[in-house]
């Protein structure tokens, strides 16, 4: 015997993103999710956020609550536990429990509350560890995952199969995103959890203000990034809010990489650091490359505005502007 799990009635007409829309941006507070506010609010939409402190999203029940009661037109899930390296490889329990809990909280949350719209969140991270690059979105589950961020990389996957699932059993105009390397302000910039560039940019200032004679990094410096300043992304994902109603996900980036010492030495120029950079060949690389086809992004109607340099640049001006008197 089967039971037909109950489900908000769907639209004859999909319910893609409308002007003055409410949204319910979960993670606001993150990097991703304040640059999201910041571009939806500037776009004329209401814009809902709750504190950590009044809602942990890992808590299904409520969550669910507080979906029900706010009723958005639409939710982005920005809400994750990151990091770098060194994090992923020393708390993988961590932060493969809390986002499978945070995405089911709040992805089941919003169907239970009717909500029509939803965009989910991954990473770039999902693809196989030697994809053919640039990576494709069909290259997901076609290989082994990068061990160092095994546990995360999986979490999101199952994000991305929750949010199709809701599609093909639902008909819900739900879609999934997965954004390339992402930098800019509000960024993580503590040595022990952040990813690469803040980390290059904290470690360079601070070296230039000891007048340390050089910067030993981790790796050979060979492997291949690209990077996305984070308003950039969120001016993509309200473009796939508008536009985008496939059962396929996204991949959001500029489509060009460089390696980790052409991006070391650009960081070290921006900061105004003399000194010499080595490389601690002892320790993990990670994934050789890691380039995204955003070709499907591409057709629908959007490029990025911000080149590295100066995104490097803004990103520094506004860290040093967080954190001056500690300079």
């Amino acid at each position: 015997m089967t039971t037909d799990l109950p489900g908000p009635p769907q639209e004859s007409v999909r319910p893609l993103l409308r002007p003055g829309s409410r949204v319910f941006v979960a993670g606001h507070r993150g990097l991703v999710g304040s640059a999201l506010v910041r571009r939806l609010t500037a776009e004329g939409h209401e814009v809902l956020t709750r504190g950590r402190e009044l809602l942990d999203l890992r808590e299904a029940a409520p969550t669910g609550a507080y979906l029900r009661e706010i009723r958005p037109d639409a939710v982005v899930l920005a809400a994750a536990k990151v990091g770098g390296i060194m994090a992923n490889s020393t708390c993988p329990v961590q932060f493969l429990e809390d986002n499978l809990r945070i995405q089911l909280s709040v992805i089941a949350g919003a169907h239970a509350a009717g909500t029509g719209r939803l965009l989910f969140l991954g990473s770039s991270c999902i693809y196989p560890k030697h994809a053919p690059q640039p990576i494709r979105e069909d290259a997901l589950l076609t290989g082994p995952l990068e061990p160092t961020n095994e546990a995360y990389a999986l979490a999101k996957i199952a994000g991305i199969a929750q949010t199709r699932s809701y599609r093909r059993q639902y008909g819900a105009a739900y879609i999934s995103a997965m954004p390339t390397n992402l930098y800019g302000p509000g960024d993580n910039f503590d040595l022990e959890t952040s990813h690469v560039l803040p980390a290059l940019i904290r470690r360079f200032h601070e070296a230039k203000r000891d007048g340390a004679p050089e910067v030993t990094l981790w790796g050979s410096g060979s492997p291949r990034r690209e990077f996305l300043h984070v308003d950039d992304l969120a001016a993509a994902c309200v473009r796939l809010l508008e536009v985008y109603d496939g059962d396929e996900p996204v991949n959001i980036g500029c489509g060009e990489d460089l390696t980790i010492q052409k991006l070391a030495e650009t960081v070290r120029e921006v900061t105004g650091y003399q000194g010499a950079i080595t490389w601690d060949t002892s320790k993990p690389d990670g994934t050789p490359r890691k380039l995204l086809d955003v070709s499907r992004l591409s057709s629908l109607g959007f490029e990025p505005k911000i080149p590295l340099r100066e995104g490097i640049a803004s990103t520094y001006a506004w860290w040093l502007g967080q954190h001056r008197p500690n300079a």
